[in-house]
């Protein structure tokens, strides 16, 4: 099994985010060619793995559109779900490397690891369509389409991870900037991943962050806040609050530590490929430990 050290694991991320950023490129159903091209290697990546991948598919605009999935069945509570996603499209006139192509990366690879690692819980891998603008909180977003599915069929979802922007770290002093009055309890140097939920999600997220520190030395930070703070319901993951499920975003912060964000320098070069190793591996191993009704390793 891959380490948090190995670098395959880091070779494997790059690739991918070259794919998707660099010979697919800006993605989304404006250019829809484009995007795709991003949900058949997706498609591929995992089929080669031997899993069975499921669509859900509608259209937007006239535009066919996809979420994709792949199920890997829990070996001790198989109708309890961790869904763990990432949104493969782009704004307009950007490839979209850190957003959101390297978490997809992640999303690719960990699928792959939990293969071996056998997580108590089933996990659900998706790769969201349209999660950025104009479909963001709209009923055509990727993410809220499968959360009212899951919610239609009565699906368990323990917890959801939505993986937004893992690839982006800086270790100079005033390279984190952050929400008003947060910049008082936390860190100045942008080269921490951040584990972020809502309120009503705090006791997931505290097993999940207990999980991930027994799993990894990377250095993160949690924060459950208020929906409405800048930025905490900005991605996938708030399609699942408003399901009632608990969620929690993962990311390197966004536009609180990337210029490249939403812009044509959001290129696969301005990426740390070890550290999102090294993120992804610890990502890894805490989903597959989570015990049921929300215990870590170390809680149990």
């Amino acid at each position: 099994m891959r380490t948090a050290h190995d670098p395959d694991l880091a070779a494997a991320l790059e690739h991918h985010v070259k794919v998707l950023a660099g010979d697919i490129g800006e993605r989304n159903v404006f250019r829809p060619d484009a995007l795709h091209a991003a949900a058949d290697y997706i498609a591929q990546v995992w089929t080669r793995r031997g899993c069975a991948v499921m669509r859900q598919e509608y259209q937007v605009r006239g535009v066919p559109c996809a979420n994709i999935e792949v199920a890997l069945a829990g070996r001790v509570h198989p109708d309890e779900i961790i869904v763990l996603g990432a949104h493969y499209d782009t704004v307009r006139n950007s490839p979209g490397a850190d957003d959101n192509a390297s978490g997809v990366a992640a999303l690719l690879e960990i699928g792959g690891m939990l293969q071996a690692l056998s997580p108590w819980h089933t996990v659900r891998c998706v790769a969201f369509v349209n999660e950025e603008a104009p479909f963001f909180f709209r009923k055509d977003m990727g993410s809220l389409r499968y959360a009212r599915a899951a919610r239609l069929r009565g699906d368990r979802i323990h917890v959801m991870l939505s993986l937004e922007m893992l690839g982006y770290y800086l270790d100079e002093p005033g390279t984190q900037r952050y929400p008003p009055l947060l910049r008082y309890f936390y860190p100045a140097r942008g080269n921490f991943i951040a584990f972020v939920s809502n309120l009503r999600s705090w006791r997931r997220l505290r097993s999940v962050v207990n999980a991930f520190r027994t799993s990894s030395g990377f250095p993160f930070e949690a924060a459950a806040l208020p929906w409405w703070v800048p930025g905490v319901a900005s991605s996938d993951h708030s399609s699942f609050w408003r399901q009632g499920y608990p969620a929690i975003m993962v990311t390197d912060t966004a536009y609180l530590r990337n210029p490249n964000y939403h812009t044509a320098h959001d290129v696969p070069t301005t990426l740390d490929y070890g550290r999102m190793a090294a993120v992804t591996h610890g990502l890894a191993a805490s989903i597959a430990s989570l015990r049921p009704g929300g215990a870590s390793p170390d809680k149990a």
